[in-house]
């Protein structure tokens, strides 16, 4: 078997032991490095031995063959910039939330033949065994009809989503023990959400639902493009949806300026709606869940299993907090974070303020007038150095919201991508038109 394709682990026995494996590997290669520094007279740290390159790569390695579980709360602990995860942890993370290891096409077909049935390729006149996409919970598969229309298969891992709590917890556990968290980060309600959200993106009918809900929301809207699910094909491990062409986002950073800054226009101008009119957030903004129709300056949108429903006092308490970081007011901007669920009693006023000076901090290109040059910006930077002095003071450190977080992961998200592509936009016009169409 290929190092690029490995079976998943279907049983709850047999994933635990991966883990179980993998912390023992681990540990061996400590020994071995405790004891070679030792015989040098070499002082060395527990954590220094951990964080060997050997010992990352093959945390990185066997989290991400485990796909599921692994994946998605590695993308759970890196929503928050970063300042409170180590250097290395977020080297694993970052590895986690690029792509997963294709399944075998041997377990490809036992999957098929389980939901389909086994004359489950009479449904199509073709299908591609090789998937052209890998991620936490499944793979996409091109298939045709005899029609000769073109369809995306997506195919989930088996054992997901009967393994998801027992996954997260060993995978928190080895977390904790690895030394890989800082002490003073509580990460039960992360752990907690990590169970949720992988429930929900494990069950491809609420996906296809939200599918349906955003082509509804966007219905005559020429800018984005959504595909349509396949009912008769879909079920709640098997989803099946028209294949939009399109040319890969990270492609356009190669084409001329004004199709670059429309293109992040048209990712800024959604999320507004997302967040404001829709209180529905697609919270995974990386390059591989959008597509460009360079023709038509369409956007194509793609995956939505990790789309998320805010409540209003969270999508109102942003509208608040991004009208109040215009005008740079600092107490109103603390009475939206209060309300969006930020500060708690008996909080220090010094944390209060250091929140609100991120806040204002990361909204400098709405402030900003005229065009935000993304690329030349060190906005990311900032914000990090900001976050990592206000979380050395332990004391202070106050875990916000989980409905906050996706938020913030999507806003930087979307700052990456358009830092990415050069983009040069002019955020405030776009925040104000969407202010005056809203209000009337």
């Amino acid at each position: 078997m290929s190092d690029k394709q490995k079976s998943v682990p279907t049983s709850r026995l047999a994933r635990a032991a991966r883990l179980g494996s993998l912390a023992g590997k681990v540990a061996s290669n400590m020994l071995f490095e405790g004891t070679k520094a030792w015989a040098t007279g070499k002082q060395t740290s527990r954590q220094e031995l951990l964080l060997k390159p050997k010992n990352i790569q093959r945390f990185a390695e066997q989290l991400a063959n485990l796909r599921g579980a692994a994946m998605k709360l590695g993308q759970l602990l890196s929503m928050d910039s970063g300042e409170l995860l180590t250097p290395e942890l977020s080297a694993i993370l970052a590895r986690l939330r690029s792509e997963a290891t294709p399944m075998p096409q041997k377990q490809l077909v036992k999957v098929m033949r389980e939901h389909w049935g086994d004359a489950w390729l009479e449904q199509l006149s073709h299908f591609e065994l090789r998937p052209f996409a890998a991620a936490s919970i499944g793979q996409v598969h091109i298939a045709y009809r005899e029609s000769g229309e073109k369809l995306a298969v997506k195919v989930q891992y088996p054992g997901i989503a009967k393994g998801i709590a027992s996954d997260v917890d060993n995978l928190a556990y080895l977390l904790k023990l690895s030394g890989l968290l800082p002490k003073e980060v509580e990460i039960q309600p992360l752990i907690d959400e990590a169970k949720q959200q992988l429930i929900n993106e494990a069950d491809y009918e609420l996906e296809a639902n939200y599918l349906k809900r955003y082509s509804e929301c966007l219905k005559g809207d020429d800018n984005y493009l959504i595909p349509a699910v396949v009912d008769s094909l879909s079920s709640s491990q098997v989803l099946v949806m028209s294949f939009v062409e399109g040319q890969e986002l990270d492609e356009l950073a190669s084409k001329e300026q004004a199709l670059r800054n429309k293109a992040v226009e048209q990712l800024l101008s959604l999320f507004l709606r997302e967040l404001f009119s829709f209180k529905l957030v697609q919270t995974d903004p990386n390059f591989a869940n959008y597509q460009y129709q360079i023709d038509n300056q369409r956007l194509v949108l793609l995956d939505f299993g990790a789309t998320r429903e805010l409540p209003q006092h969270i999508s109102g308490g942003y509208l608040q907090l991004l009208s109040a970081a215009i005008s740079n007011d600092r107490a109103s901007v603390a009475t939206a974070a209060q309300q969006i669920g930020y500060f708690q009693q008996g909080l220090a006023q010094e944390y209060i303020d250091n929140v609100v000076d991120i806040f204002l901090l990361a909204c400098a290109p709405l402030r900003h007038q005229g065009e935000y040059d993304f690329a030349n910006s060190d906005l990311p930077k900032r914000i990090k150095e900001l976050g990592l002095k206000m979380s050395t003071a332990s004391v202070h450190w106050h875990a916000p919201p989980v409905d906050a977080l996706f938020v913030h992961r999507k806003l930087a998200g979307l700052f990456l991508i358009a830092a990415k592509l050069g983009a040069k936009v002019n955020v405030n016009s776009i925040f104000k038109e969407f202010e005056a169409l809203r209000d009337n």
